[in-house]
């Protein structure tokens, strides 16, 4: 039984909520390490919503399609 992997989850959803995330622990890291506990909370924040944007993005039909496992 084989199975399709057509994008092997590369998807815009998939890259946006990587690059946002990324972009938010980096933020969180700088905070950390110059002692700002306010940029740490900021980076947390940027990444959760990182997040909520992929599966929305998802939801929107940019994310990976489901397949049926009777497919």
């Amino acid at each position: 039984m084989s199975q399709e992997h057509d994008d092997h989850g590369n998807t815009v959803a998939a890259w946006t909520l990587v690059a946002i995330v990324i972009v938010g622990c980096t933020i969180g890291s700088v905070g950390f390490i110059v002692a700002q506990p306010p940029l740490v909370i900021v980076g947390t924040v940027v990444a959760l919503l990182g997040v909520v944007v992929g599966k929305v993005l998802q939801m929107m039909g940019l994310g990976k399609r489901q397949v049926s496992p009777d497919a």
